[in-house]
C-alpha cells in the first residue's frame, strides 16, 4: 500500500508539474511577410502585415543606423514605402504597431 501511495503521488506531482508548465507558455504563431521586388529600386512592397491606424516604421542600414523614419496607416495588409533616397546596399525594415513587430531585409540597387 505504501507503494501505490508513493507511486501515486509522484504521477499526480509529474502531471502537476505539467500542466503548469504548458500553462506558462505562451505559443506565438508568426505570419510572414513578404518583400518585394528583392531588389528594389524605387518602392519597397510589404505584403502579409496586419492593418493599423498608425504604425512606425524605420529603415536601417547594415551598421543599425536608421536612415529613413515614417508613421502611417497600414492599409489592406500592406505597405509601399518609397526607397528613392536611399544609396544600394543591404537595408533592414521595421514596421511596430500595436497589432505586431516585423522586421525583415531588402537589397536596394
Amino acid at each position: 500500500m505504501k507503494r501505490f501511495f508513493i507511486l501515486f503521488l509522484f504521477a499526480f506531482t509529474l502531471s502537476f508539474s505539467a500542466n503548469a508548465q504548458s500553462e506558462a507558455v505562451e505559443i506565438i504563431i508568426t505570419k510572414k511577410v513578404k518583400v518585394f521586388p528583392n531588389p528594389a529600386s524605387n518602392v519597397v512592397n510589404v505584403l502579409g502585415l496586419k492593418n493599423s491606424n498608425r504604425a512606425d516604421i524605420s529603415i536601417s542600414d547594415t551598421y543599425g543606423n536608421v536612415v529613413l523614419n515614417h508613421h502611417w496607416q497600414i492599409k489592406n495588409n500592406a505597405l509601399n514605402i518609397p526607397i528613392t533616397s536611399l544609396t544600394s546596399g543591404i537595408y533592414v525594415i521595421t514596421i511596430r504597431s500595436e497589432e505586431q513587430q516585423v522586421q525583415t531585409k531588402f537589397y536596394k540597387k
